[in-house]
C-alpha cells in the first residue's frame, strides 16, 4: 500500500493487542513492544506444579465484544476456545447462613426476586428493560466515539438519548428506587465494583451492565482468559504484527512536534506513529519530556482512580464444596468497606472480596482432585503494601471462606503467591499501583477522560483503560478499535 506506515504500539494488553491487530489488517508495519515477558499486560498467566493461574481478568462479560472482534478477521470465538455459560452465573454470601446464587435462568430469577421481596419480579423485568435500552444505546452510539470533542455529540437524536440514559443520576438511586431488600439491591449495585467506582458516584447509565450480567450471561473461556490473549495474538502475528517481548520502553524521542523514536533498554524503533497502550501516567511523565506532556502531576492527583486490589493465587490439594466459579462474599459493610478505599484511603478495617474457582468449570487449570482459587481484596490505590498486612488479609479472608464453606483449608494450600500494590507499579507501571484504570464517574466519562489523541504530538495515541471508553476488558478491546480507525482515517487524510 502507498501509504504504509510504521507503527509502534508500546504495551502488549488486550488494547494494544487490538489496535495491532486492526491496523496490520490496514496493511501497515506494526511492531508491538511488551515490557513484560509474555503478551497480555494485567491478562498474563502463570503456572507452576499442574496450575494454571490467569492472573488478572477473570470474568468473561458482554460475549458479543469478543464476537465481533474476530468476526472483523474473518474467524469466531470458537475457533480458538470453547465458551461455557455458567449456571448459576455466580454466588452472594451474606452475613450468617444467607446466600443468593444468581440463576443464568432470567425465569427462575425472576421468581427470586419475588420471594425476597414481593412486586420486585415485575420491577426487574422493567428496570432490564431500561437497561438493556441503555446497554444499545451505549454499546451502538457512544462507545465507538474517540471523544476528543463535545461536538461529536452535538447530535439531537444523541442528546435526547442522554437524557434517557439517566446520566445525572447514580445508580444507587436509580436501583434503590424500585428495591429495597438489602440482598437484591447488592446484587444490583455489585457490577459497578467493575467500574471502579461506588455505586452513588457512578452514573445510572451503567445500570446497563446489570443487562449485561443477567441477561446477557456470565461466561468462561475452556482453558482460562489467557485463552482471549493467545487468540489475539495469532490474529495479531497473522496479520504480520512484530511482537517483541522483554522491551521495556524508557524513552519516546520527539522531533518537531512528532514522536520518532521508541526507546527500549537495548533497542531503539523508528515510527512514524506510535500509541501507547502503557499506562497513559507512567507514559506521559516518564517517556516524555515535559514540554510534551498533556497532563501534569496535579491533574493525575486529582483523578478518581480505581481500587487496587490484593490477589492471592492457591492451590489446594483438595477439591472444596459450597463454592461456585464466582463467588462473592459481600457478609460485610458494603458502603464501609468502599468508604476506606475512595474516601478515606486505608487497610479495610472488614474487607468484601471475591474467590474464583475455575477449576470448578475447567479441569485443566489444576490437577486431578485439587482447587485452582484466585482470591481478590479490593484496595485503596497508593496506600502502603508490604507484606505484613498482605499475610494479615490473607488469614481474614481464608478464615471467612472457611467458615462460608464450612471446610479447612490451610492445611491443604499447597501453592500461594500473592500480588499487591508494589507488583502492579512494577509489572504494569500503574498509576498508585490501580487495578482497574479511571473510575467511571461523570466527571471522567467520554470527553472528560484523557485524550485518546495528544494535543501536543501530532503523531502520538493512547489506548486502553486510562482513556475511553473505559475500563475492563471488552472496552479494551474497543478502546483498541477506536484509536486505530482514527490513526488509519488520519494516515488517509495525510495528517500523520
Amino acid at each position: 500500500m502507498s501509504d504504509r506506515k510504521k507503527i509502534v504500539i508500546i504495551g502488549s494488553g488486550f488494547a494494544g493487542l487490538s489496535a495491532s491487530c486492526f491496523l496490520s489488517k490496514e496493511g501497515h508495519e506494526v511492531t508491538l513492544l511488551e515490557k513484560n515477558d509474555q503478551p497480555g499486560g494485567r491478562a498474563r498467566v502463570w503456572q507452576k506444579d499442574g496450575f494454571t493461574f490467569d492472573m488478572g481478568p477473570s470474568w468473561y462479560w458482554m460475549p458479543e465484544v469478543f464476537e465481533q472482534f474476530f468476526n472483523h478477521f474473518g474467524k469466531s470465538t470458537s475457533d480458538f476456545y470453547e465458551l461455557k455459560r455458567l449456571n448459576p452465573s455466580y454466588r452472594i454470601y451474606y452475613e450468617g447462613t444467607e446466600k443468593i446464587d444468581v440463576s443464568a435462568d432470567f425465569n427462575e430469577l425472576v421468581n427470586l426476586f419475588e420471594l425476597k421481596e414481593k412486586g420486585s419480579g415485575k420491577k426487574l423485568k422493567q428496570f432490564l428493560a431500561e437497561a438493556e435500552y441503555k446497554y444499545n444505546t451505549a454499546m451502538s452510539d457512544y462507545v465507538n466515539r474517540i471523544s476528543d470533542k463535545v461536538t461529536e455529540f452535538f447530535d439531537f437524536k444523541l442528546i435526547g438519548k442522554s437524557f434517557q440514559l439517566h446520566l445525572l443520576q447514580s445508580l444507587r438511586k436509580d436501583i434503590r428506587s424500585k428495591f429495597k431488600h438489602p440482598h437484591l439491591v447488592s446484587m444490583l449495585e455489585f457490577p459497578s465494583l467493575f467500574l471502579g467506582s461506588t455505586p452513588d458516584n457512578t452514573p445510572a447509565m451503567y445500570t446497563m451492565m446489570n443487562y449485561a450480567d443477567i441477561m446477557l450471561g456470565t461466561w468462561y473461556p475452556m482453558g482460562g482468559m489467557n485463552r482471549i490473549v493467545q487468540a489475539m495474538v495469532a490474529i495479531a502475528e497473522n496479520n504480520g504484527v512484530d511482537i517483541k517481548l522483554n522491551q521495556e520502553v524508557t524513552k519516546i524521542e520527539i522531533l518537531k512536534g512528532r514522536a520518532k523514536k521508541v526507546y527500549t533498554q537495548d533497542k531503539v524503533y523508528i515510527a512514524d506513529t506510535v500509541i501507547a497502550g502503557s499506562d497513559y501516567h507512567h507514559t506521559e511523565q516518564t517517556l516524555l519530556e515535559l514540554p510534551h506532556r498533556t497532563y501534569d502531576e496535579k491533574y493525575w492527583n486529582s483523578r478518581v482512580m480505581s481500587p487496587s486490589s490484593l490477589l492471592f493465587y492457591l492451590g489446594v490439594d483438595k477439591k472444596i464444596q459450597n463454592l461456585l466459579h464466582h463467588n462473592l462474599f459481600f457478609d460485610e459493610d458494603f458502603d464501609k468497606h468502599a468508604s476506606e478505599i475512595y474516601h478515606k484511603p486505608q487497610w479495610p478495617s472488614a474487607p468484601l472480596f471475591y474467590v474464583s474457582a475455575p477449576s470448578k468449570t475447567d479441569a485443566t487449570v489444576a490437577p486431578d482432585g485439587m482447587e485452582n482459587l484466585f482470591m481478590l481484596m479490593p484496595l485503596a490505590p497508593g496506600i502502603e503494601d508490604n507484606d505484613l498486612m498482605r499475610e494479615k488479609y490473607f488469614e481474614l479472608m481464608l478464615q471467612r471462606l472457611e467458615e462460608k464453606t464450612g471446610e479447612t483449608l490451610r492445611n491443604n494450600i499447597v501453592i500461594k503467591r500473592s500480588y499487591c500494590i508494589n507488583d502492579f507499579k512494577t509489572d504494569y507501571n500503574s498509576y498508585k499501583g490501580n487495578a482497574y484504570g479511571l473510575a467511571n464517574i461523570l466527571s471522567q466519562t467520554a470527553i472528560w477522560k484523557p485524550k485518546m489523541k495528544s494535543p501536543k504530538v501530532n503523531n502520538l495515541f493512547y489506548t486502553g483503560q486510562l482513556t475511553v471508553p473505559g475500563p475492563g476488558v471488552p472496552p479494551s478491546i474497543i478502546s483498541g478499535k477506536i484509536v486505530a480507525a482514527e490513526v488509519s482515517r488520519q494516515i488517509k487524510a495525510k495528517l500523520l
